[in-house]
């Protein structure tokens, strides 16, 4: 499993190894999933072996025999080659060579310990369609603007609270959805999750959440982060829909993956106007009220859309 700690043999001071690691996004009913591993704490991932005859090939391996489940759209999203990700100073320099995957949730092999986990528990301050969670203000904001004071000189002080209010968009800033990884990677600094404390012995973490093995965590914050802004100039959320859907099922799927609402008039013309989805014909049967009209994707929109994409009107505050 990539950044699980691996016991050190002779020469393991000067090893490198190579593992793969897949995040994959799947939305049901209006809720974002990832495929999971070892009881929701990892993602699945393996090592990259000589039969393998490329990194994707590798992954697509792995993925199918954690999980039983074929991978669809895939990309390249990440390598992580810093020392210390694991917290074991003794283990070997491993390097993890991360992928988005979008896909729709299916039953997971029999016998696997995979499962689809709603990516908000990992990071529930990043659901914003509601407003802004109340653990921000509550607990979150005071415990890094105390962590900002603790530094000795006033000039670190400052800094920190600016870098703090920036991600978290406290002091009226604007909220920014795409800075999932900055956000987390300040929870670490700060020594408020509990991957901070395993790694370095930190006092017991404060912020409400689920952590993952090694850096799993991060590398799904920088996968959330890559969809987050993808989704706003190319249109991948409709590899995660199913043939058929209605447009307020469309729009549930995009504010899931944002964390945002959107203004629904306004999404709608844009997806008509960019001609995104043509009607099928037929009446959604299980909507309450007013039937609701089917929609489907036109494929050819890709090659003629490559780069106008969707422009998202995520609402703001």
């Amino acid at each position: 499993m990539a950044g699980a700690p691996r016991k050190a043999g002779k020469g393991a001071a000067h090893a490198i190894t190579a593992d793969l690691v897949a995040v994959l996004v799947a939305v049901t009913d209006g809720e974002p999933k990832i495929m999971t591993i070892a009881s929701g704490s990892a993602l699945p991932s393996g090592p990259f072996e000589f039969k393998h005859r490329s990194l994707q090939t590798g992954l697509r391996a792995w993925v199918e025999a954690q999980t039983g489940h074929p991978l669809g759209y895939v990309e390249q999203l990440y390598t992580f080659a810093d020392r210390g990700r694991t917290g074991d100073a003794t283990a070997p320099h491993s390097i993890s060579i991360s992928y988005l995957g979008l896909t729709r949730e299916d039953e997971a092999r029999p016998g696997s310990d995979a499962n689809w986990s709603g990516w908000y528990d990992y990071f529930p301050w990043e659901d914003h369609r509601a407003g802004a969670p109340a653990l921000i203000a509550k607990l979150l904001a005071p415990k890094l603007r105390a962590w900002a004071r603790s530094a000795p000189p006033a000039p670190l002080q400052r800094d920190r609270w600016q870098r703090a209010a920036i991600t978290f968009g406290l002091d009226e800033r604007e909220w920014n959805e795409e800075l999932v990884l900055q956000r987390y990677e300040l929870l670490y600094e700060a020594a408020m999750i509990t991957e901070a404390t395993r790694d370095r012995g930190n006092p017991a973490p404060t912020a409400p959440c689920r952590a993952m093995a090694g850096d799993h965590r991060r590398i799904l914050a920088t996968g959330i982060a890559r969809l987050r802004a993808k989704i706003k100039y190319r249109p991948v959320v409709f590899e995660l829909m199913p043939a058929e859907f209605t447009l307020l099922q469309l729009q549930r799927s995009v504010e899931a993956l944002a964390g945002r609402l959107v203004h629904k008039q306004n999404f709608r013309r844009l997806i008509e106007q960019q001609q995104l989805v043509e009607e099928t014909g037929a009446i959604a049967a299980d909507t309450v009220g007013r039937p609701a009209k089917l929609f489907r994707f036109r494929h050819a929109v890709l090659a003629e859309r490559a780069i106008a994409g969707t422009k998202l009107p995520l609402s703001r505050p």
